[in-house]
């Protein structure tokens, strides 16, 4: 598995990134070659096309689109990650698609947590689905997709839940993070926010005062938590039903 230093151009924080590894339709695992020494740059504005590179897969030649490899810094920023062009053949070690690295299991969940199976982003329903399976990977039960109502941006709903999924691309504001917690307070259930391009610091802010947990989403589906809330809910897990009686 191919890991690069990463230095975040806006706080300077070092991270170590770990290439995501797809399956070829041969059936080899095939990662983007990433560039060692090139400096990663802060993504302020998302257009499909820039969102994807080529990569050659090592064992049958093929040629396929795949998601630009991105890293969601702790400070906010949401940083593309520099790979070499298709033309410079280059080769990683293969390797299972992992999952997030926080396993703790949930309470609701089967122990030993299995490892989170993410679905490439290409469109918004994409984005619905793939909250939906790390919900019910994170011990959610009965996640479904409520029918559409005039007004209402619930795009998701559980058992003590709903969920909220921005597929847009500008960063989530903090209005939408108020909405979605007047929403669950409403109806005494928690709310969990899910964001394709990341957040504003003014809706970070707010999600902390309010303890929201807040996800990014990039497009090779694994959900990141960013803040002190949604770290929680991956390691602890849903509450129980009880506690919303």
């Amino acid at each position: 598995m191919e890991s690069v230093p990463v230095r975040c151009p806006v706080c300077h924080r070092d991270h170590a990134y770990i290439t995501p590894v797809y399956p070829c339709p041969c059936g080899s695992p095939t990662a983007p070659p990433l560039m060692r020494g090139a400096a990663a740059t802060v993504i302020t504005h998302r257009t499909w096309d820039d969102d994807w590179v080529s990569v050659r897969c090592h064992s049958c030649g093929r040629r396929d689109q795949w998601p630009h490899p991105e890293l969601c810094c702790p400070c906010g920023a949401v940083l593309r990650v520099p790979v070499r062009p298709v033309a410079t053949r280059g080769t990683a070690p293969p390797s299972d698609a992992a999952g997030p690295s926080h396993v703790p299991p949930p309470r609701t969940a089967a122990h030993p947590r299995p490892s989170f199976r993410p679905l490439v982003i290409r469109t918004a329903h994409d984005a619905v689905n793939t909250a939906a399976l790390y919900l019910r990977w994170l011990g959610f039960r009965d996640v479904v997709q409520p029918e559409a109502h005039p007004g209402s941006r619930i795009d998701l709903r559980a058992a003590g839940l709903i969920a909220q999924v921005d597929a847009t691309t500008r960063p989530t504001a903090p209005r939408d993070v108020e909405c979605l917690w007047l929403n669950a307070l409403n109806t005494s259930v928690s709310a969990v926010l899910f964001s394709l391009a990341g957040y504003t610091d003014e809706a970070r802010s707010r999600a902390d005062g309010l303890a929201v947990p807040l996800f990014t989403l990039d497009l090779t589906g694994t959900p990141q938590p960013v803040n002190g809330a949604a770290d929680e809910l991956v390691g602890v897990g849903p509450r129980p039903p009880e506690a919303f009686a």
